[in-house]
């Protein structure tokens, strides 16, 4: 299935702290160990002898006549617990050695300055002759700080977000894609229901092109047949298109398969702000997915989406009835499609292609009677209204969530379950 997401992660092990130099880029990291270090207490002391003592950013702003903003970063620096958060908070060279030529006018000893200004040289030649660039610098703190880490990852999907978005001329405040398992008909198949929408789609000029898709990876079977809730195939627009839950006027969305990919091409002609809209589509597949495995096999079962487009968040469910993939949560994997295309995750081979990123997913209880959603507007009501329409019990689910701000896009998300054995088979060690 087409839409957007990512992957959990583990940081690297921190085992050998005491002795940095036993580790691959032992050198840089002490560098960086040490003149975090003698920022945090060259600058601390300095902050120490200003005379009142501030302790708050306004206070300090105040003293030493620099703006609130800079002094909350410098004081959030000198209080880390450690040298490498102190580095990763404290704001660039120019900016603390304004700091130091405030403080210096207040009378402070001269030594204490001295001291403080020789660590930020130390700073400005760290970033300028090891690294290049403060960016490299953040790069390379994210791999042992999960604040930093965080902070890397936002800013840096937040530029690319904004980088598409001009290239591709479209972008959406946010992608909804939702999987609906449930046992199927024929005891060996599992039903795929997809609830897909762009919510706040904007073209940014005119004739940008705007598509979703859905799709079958594993081994082919019969060719793919979707339906819409009521059984029928999907042919046009209003076969697919959720009307109560999309922006009048509908655009035209034409609908083409090829082979086990289902594209749908929306043709409006509009663009800008005035133009926005939310487009929910619902798919029905009947049979689409393996229930179980033969033994030895350790295939997973799983429900994917892309990142299609530019988006300020992405929201990918996964809705699995009880009676599916028993014993199993759903763990997170996500893909850089660049160079293989979309990946199977039963493909070892695609292992390499997995990004390690800071997303998770989370459980969300049992029952679709109180899910929500803070991005897509009547959430909880769309997704009852496909369940009554199919005729399902809204209890007999258990839903698992992969919510993440600024997307990559062209990115592949992956919810992965174990498949129980074959009757009579026995459970691959």
């Amino acid at each position: 299935m087409s839409r957007p997401v990512r992957h959990g992660t583990i940081f690297p092990a921190m085992q050998d702290a005491a002795n940095p130099c036993s580790r691959p880029g032992a050198d840089i990291e002490v560098r960086i160990l040490r003149t975090g270090s003698a920022l945090k207490d060259s600058i601390g002391r300095v902050l120490q002898a200003v005379p009142g003592s501030p302790q708050g950013p306004q206070a300090l702003s105040r003293q030493i006549k620099i703006d609130k903003v800079l002094a909350s970063r410098v004081l959030r620096a000198v209080r880390s617990s450690d040298e490498m958060s102190a580095l990763h908070r404290f704001p660039g060279p120019e900016p603390l050695r304004r700091v130091l030529r405030e403080a210096s006018k207040l009378g402070i000893d001269d030594a204490l300055i001295a001291d403080a200004q020789a660590a930020v040289d130390e700073f400005a030649k760290l970033i300028q002759d090891e690294l290049g660039d403060r960016g490299a610098l953040d790069a390379i703190v994210s791999t042992w700080i999960p604040e930093a880490r965080r902070d890397f990852e936002v800013k840096w999907k937040q530029s690319a977000y904004k980088a598409m978005s001009q290239l591709k001329g479209v972008r959406a405040e946010a992608i909804m894609a939702t999987a609906i398992v449930k046992p199927s008909d024929d005891t060996h198949r599992l039903d795929l229901v997809w609830v897909s929408g762009l919510i706040g789609l904007q073209r940014l000029r005119p004739g940008a092109s705007v598509k979703l898709a859905t799709r079958r990876m594993g081994p082919r079977l019969e060719g793919r047949h979707p339906a819409t809730l009521d059984g029928r195939a999907i042919e046009g627009l209003h076969d697919a298109v959720l009307e109560e839950f999309s922006t009048k006027p509908l655009p035209e969305v034409q609908v083409h398969q090829l082979g086990d990919v289902v594209h749908y091409t929306l043709q409006s002609s509009g663009f800008g702000p005035a133009d926005a809209r939310d487009i929910v589509l619902a798919e029905v597949n009947y049979g689409e997915m393996p229930r179980q495995y033969d033994a030895g096999d350790g295939r997973k079962g799983f429900v994917f989406a892309e990142a299609s487009l530019p988006a300020k968040q992405i929201q990918f469910d996964a809705i699995v009835h009880q009676e599916v993939f028993k014993g199993s949560d759903a763990q997170l994997r996500i893909y850089d499609t660049a160079l293989d295309g979309v990946a199977d995750v039963n493909d070892r081979s695609r292992d390499l292609d997995q990004l390690d990123l800071l997303e998770s997913v989370d459980a969300l209880g049992t029952s679709v009677e109180r899910i929500g959603s803070t991005c897509v507007p009547r959430y909880g009501s769309m997704i009852r209204h496909v369940i009554d329409r199919l005729g399902w019990n809204r209890h007999a689910f258990r839903i698992y969530r992969c919510k993440i701000d600024y997307p990559i896009y062209g990115s592949q998300l992956a919810l992965c379950f174990n498949l129980p054995p074959t009757p009579g088979t026995a459970q691959p060690q």
